[in-house]
């Protein structure tokens, strides 16, 4: 059963929002080298213009605009990640292969990601998105120890499973 949002906070759709001076560009990497749907675009709206990509029909898009006033300034940080979740790693091979006929992998500071075995891709600003297989498909991390948040892992090894982490470890 699929978790339901805190009935103190009762969202109905999470549409993560940033402004780029190259929205052509940020556009061609999301949706034609990515591969997400364009779901809807806006010009002319005080000044601005944008695009909104995501999975029809769910809840959870990304909105990149433009002003035709200014600048948004650079990425803040190669820790600031869009992660992507994908369904097994035959599907990770395969947005790997499409984002490299035009992009480079890059590298991510945090180890972990490595450890995961996932692989990252730089926007034309700069921000980062990673790909890997969904969590249940996880390799433990090879070096530790590590948090993982929810929980740290026992005395003498590098892994633990959480409770509230959706995740079993993989057979020793």
């Amino acid at each position: 059963m699929k978790p339901a949002w805190p009935a103190s906070l009762p969202v109905a759709q999470v549409r993560v929002a940033r402004p780029t001076d190259k929205l052509d560009e940020v556009v061609r990497f999301y949706a034609t080298d990515l591969g997400l749907p364009v779901l809807d675009r806006f010009s002319g709206h005080a000044g601005y213009e944008g695009v909104m990509l995501g999975l029809p029909g769910t809840d959870h898009h990304l909105e990149f605009t433009a002003d035709a006033a200014g600048t948004p300034g650079p990425a803040p940080t190669s820790e600031n990640l869009l992660v992507l979740y994908l369904d097994d790693r035959v599907a990770v091979d395969a947005t790997v292969a499409r984002l490299r006929t035009r992009h480079a992998p890059v590298p991510l500071d945090n180890p972990y990601w490595a450890d995961v075995g996932a692989v990252a891709f730089a926007d034309p600003d700069g921000w980062r998105g990673v790909s890997l297989p969904p969590r249940r498909s996880w390799r433990p991390p090879t070096s530790g120890p590590t948090t993982f948040g929810c929980c740290t892992p026992a005395p003498g090894t590098t892994y633990a499973a959480c409770s509230s982490w959706p995740m079993t470890p993989p057979p020793s």
